[in-house]
C-alpha cells in the first residue's frame, strides 16, 4: 500500500549522515592528484587490499547501517511502498561508497579497497533490512503517531537536530556543554592564510581569560539551548516536563562519557563542581516555566539564547585541563572520527539558529 507523503527528521539525518560518511572516507581531502601509470580503465576498478584491520573492517561494515536504515525510513515515510524504500536504502548507499572508494584513489593518504566497498554494502544491506523490520512490526508507524501527538507537524529538522546534538559534547568544550567555538579556529586559519600570503603581520587573539561567571553561564546557555529548541516544536500539555528532563540527563551522561574517555571513567563526573551544577539547576528552572509558555515564545527566546552562548564561548579560551583533553584527541584521530564530533559541537549552535529563524519566517509567511 502506499503511504501518505509525510515530513521525517529520519531525511535530514539521512542527509547529514551522508555528508559524514563522505567526510570520513575522502579526510584529510589531500594532496589531491592523478595517480602515476593509472590508466582510464583501471581507475574505475577496485582492488583487494594488502592488509586488514579490525577496526576498519568493524567500522566499514556498522558505519553504513545507519545510513541503510535512515534511507528506508525517510523513503518510506516519503510514501514510497516498503520494496521500492528498500531498493533505495540498499541501492543509494552502494552506489555512494563505489563513488568514494573511486575518490579515494585520488588523495594520496586514503586506499581504495574492494572489501572495504563490500562491507559498507553489507551494512547498508543490514541497516535496510533491520528498519523494513522495524516498519512490518508496526514499530515506525507507532513512532509517527506518537510524534504527530506530542509534537508540531514541522518539527522533522528540530527533532534531527536534537539527535544530533549529544554527539558535539564528546569532543572537548570550552566549558560543559558549552557548544559552537567555530569562530576561533575559523579565524586563526584566515589568519595563518593571511601570514603566509604576507598580507598581515601579526595573526589576532580572539580567545581571552574568561571568569568563573561567563563559564557558569555558558553551561547554563549550553543546556537552555536545545531545551528552548524542544520547547518550539512540542505541543502544549505535560508531556513537555519529562520530555526537558530526558535532554538534561542525555547531556549530563554525554558530558561524563566525553571526561570518562579523556581522563579514565574515575574522573567521569570531576566537571560536575557546585558551579556547573547551579548552573544546570537554573538553566533547567527557566525551561521549566517557559514549559507554560506557546511554543512561539521559545522559538523566539531561542534566537538570544543561541548567539549568546556562540558570543560566550567565542572568547572563552581553553583551561589547561581542556587543553590536554585536546592534545589527547588530535592525537586519536580514529577516536574522534576525523573531526566530526568537532565539528558538531562547533557548528550545532549555528545550524539550530538558522532552522529557527527559518522556522519563525516561515510563520510569518503563512500569516501574512
Amino acid at each position: 500500500m502506499t503511504r501518505s507523503r509525510r515530513r521525517s527528521g529520519a531525511t535530514w539525518l539521512a542527509l547529514g549522515y551522508l555528508l559524514l560518511v563522505a567526510y570520513a572516507s575522502l579526510y584529510p581531502f589531500s594532496p589531491w592528484g592523478w595517480p602515476e601509470r593509472l590508466t582510464l580503465t583501471e581507475a574505475w576498478q577496485l582492488d583487494w587490499p594488502r592488509y586488514w584491520s579490525r577496526f576498519d573492517v568493524w567500522a566499514n561494515a556498522l558505519g553504513y547501517v545507519p545510513l541503510g536504515s535512515l534511507v528506508f525510513v525517510a523513503a518510506w515515510r516519503s510514501g514510497l511502498r516498503g520494496w521500492q524504500a528498500a531498493l533505495m536504502a540498499v541501492l543509494l548507499p552502494c552506489l555512494l561508497a563505489y563513488g568514494l572508494e573511486l575518490a579515494q584513489r585520488f588523495v594520496a593518504l586514503r586506499v581504495p579497497s574492494l572489501a572495504d566497498w563490500l562491507l559498507n554494502s553489507g551494512g547498508a544491506v543490514l541497516g535496510a533490512l533491520l528498519a523494513a523490520l522495524a516498519a512490518r512490526l508496526g514499530w515506525l508507524d507507532r513512532w509517527g503517531r506518537w510524534r504527530e501527538r506530542w509534537f508540531h507537524p514541522n518539527s522533522a529538522g528540530a527533532l534531527a537536530l536534537l539527535a544530533i546534538w549529544p554527539l558535539g559534547l564528546v569532543f572537548p568544550l570550552p566549558a560543559p556543554l558549552a557548544q559552537g567555538q567555530f569562530l576561533p579556529p575559523l579565524l586563526d586559519t584566515l589568519n595563518r592564510w593571511l601570514l603566509e600570503a604576507g598580507w598581515i603581520e601579526q595573526a589576532m587573539r580572539w580567545a581571552g581569560p574568561s571568569s568563573a561567571l561567563e563559564a557558569r553561564l555558558a553551561t547554563g546557555l549550553g543546556l537552555l539551548a536545545p531545551c528552548l529548541l524542544l520547547l518550539a516544536v512540542v505541543r502544549p500539555g505535560w508531556g513537555r516536563l519529562p520530555l526537558l528532563l530526558s535532554v538534561a540527563v542525555v547531556g549530563l551522561g554525554m558530558s561524563a562519557l566525553a571526561t570518562a574517555l579523556g581522563f579514565g571513567p574515575a574522573n567521569a563526573w570531576a566537571w560536575l563542581t557546585a558551579g556547573t551544577a547551579q548552573a544546570i539547576a537554573g538553566a533547567m528552572v527557566v525551561a521549566a516555566l517557559l514549559a507554560l509558555l506557546p511554543s512561539r515564545v521559545s522559538a523566539v527566546l531561542s534566537l538570544p539564547v543561541l548567539t549568546g552562548l556562540m558570543l560566550l564561548v567565542t572568547r572563552m579560551d581553553t583551561d589547561p585541563f581542556v587543553a590536554l583533553n585536546l592534545q589527547r584527541w588530535e592525537l586519536g584521530p580514529r577516536v574522534q572520527l576525523y573531526g566530526l564530533l568537532q565539528w558538531l559541537g562547533w557548528l550545532w549552535p549555528l545550524l539550530a539558529l538558522g532552522w529557527l529563524m527559518a522556522g519563525l519566517a516561515r510563520g510569518e509567511r503563512q500569516r501574512s
